[in-house]
């Protein structure tokens, strides 16, 4: 059986890095066809060294002729789309809304799309969405939450009208239990020290504004038709249970693991099989106990946002996107304040100004004009 073709776009990050070792787990079960990054080339040549892709991506034109001279054995492009015109299975690991192409191409092309880019579909859902039902065309969450979700569907045989809600955790971050008071003046050091789990900086930030489960509550809407009122989020700190789901029954199907995103990308390369490796596997002689409580919507302000933007519907989350962006960054360089952060996303999103959303192109458009937007309501 000739092995799976996979492309990485972002391999120099979190996401693509383990799934290069999901690849050395299960040797010669993947081959490794396309990789790319923005201006990591140290990083994608040692990569490509190992694992000799036929095609490479740099984002930065200035270091596209350093990688040509030493990957003479591959294609070097410009754009990550590229990427996925040889590979079987496509893993869209690139951080933020660069990663809509990607998305959109590969669905497009009637490939897998192994989608850890939540912003793509959270912003471009009006025009991924119908590139689901293209021949061939599949979308396997990376997300560990959405493989939870995706996991415990599999459980119901009839999930369009058994399932009763469903259940996101979230580690609640570093600062879960803080009061507002309490994050005044937290440094971006303390907002970059999550306790279970390691990621890009952008991530971890949103992880601690509760704004990364924001986003992932509109993903769960957009990847299973969930409405907004049955999706729940639940502060689990040990992040065990990555997600549940409730049927009408009253069962409630949970996934569980410790926290490892190589069983994610392992389980989005393989579906509808299972990879060898036992990432996550637990020790159930030393795992205690399970804590959940509820997210302290007051404080981590980003969540209701999220879910008012879901509700809006259109481009209302891709303008809360890109405000969240261009606050995370500002908050990143210490322009702002961490409750900032909150602050800028709130005063975009009461400016929102709705329009077409039919093509790549207005949502393109729309992003655009909601990152004006939030650099005019940055603090200044």
């Amino acid at each position: 059986m000739s092995p799976v073709r996979v492309a990485i776009a972002g391999s120099s990050g979190s996401i693509g890095t383990q799934t290069l070792e999901v690849v050395r787990a299960e040797a010669g079960r993947y081959e490794v066809v396309a990789l790319g990054v923005g201006s990591s080339v140290e990083v994608l040549i040692q990569q490509a060294l190992e694992f000799r892709p036929q095609v490479v991506a740099v984002a930065d034109p200035s270091r596209r002729a350093e990688v040509a001279a030493a990957l003479p054995f591959a294609e070097v492009v410009a754009d990550f789309a590229d990427l996925v015109q040889p590979a079987d299975v496509v893993v869209n690991a690139v951080v933020g809304f660069a990663g809509l192409q990607v998305t959109v191409r590969t669905l497009r092309a009637g490939k897998r799309l192994a989608l850890a880019n939540k912003e793509s579909l959270i912003a471009g859902a009006p025009v991924v969405q119908p590139l689901r039902s293209v021949p061939g065309a599949e979308l396997v969450p990376v997300d560990s939450e959405h493989c939870a979700v995706h996991q415990c569907l599999r459980s119901s045989a009839f999930p369009d009208r058994e399932l009763s809600r469903l259940v996101i955790t979230a580690s609640g971050g570093p600062f879960r239990g803080r009061t507002a008071d309490d994050l005044a003046e937290v440094a971006v050091e303390q907002a970059l020290a999550h306790p279970t789990w390691k990621m890009g900086p952008k991530i971890t930030i949103d992880s601690s504004t509760l704004m990364n489960k924001g986003l992932e509550v509109i993903e769960a809407h957009e990847l299973f038709g969930t409405p907004y009122d049955l999706i729940e989020v639940v502060v689990h700190p040990q992040s065990v249970v990555h997600s549940m789901a409730e049927f009408t029954d009253g069962s409630t199907i949970a996934q569980l693991s410790m926290p490892d995103m190589r069983l994610p990308i392992g389980y989005a390369l393989a579906y509808p099989a299972r990879i060898g490796t036992p990432f996550g596997r637990i020790d159930w002689s030393a795992l205690r106990r399970l804590d959940f409580e509820p997210p302290d919507t007051a404080t981590f302000r980003c969540l209701p946002l999220a879910y008012a933007a879901g509700r809006i519907g259109s481009t209302a989350p891709a303008w809360l996107s890109a405000a969240n962006e261009v606050a995370v960054d500002a908050f990143l360089q210490g322009r702002i304040r961490w409750h900032q952060i909150a602050e800028v996303n709130e005063a975009t999103l009461e400016r929102y100004e709705p329009s077409a959303d039919s093509t790549v192109d207005d949502i393109v458009a729309a992003d655009a004009r909601a990152r004006v937007v939030a650099q005019e309501v940055l603090p200044r």
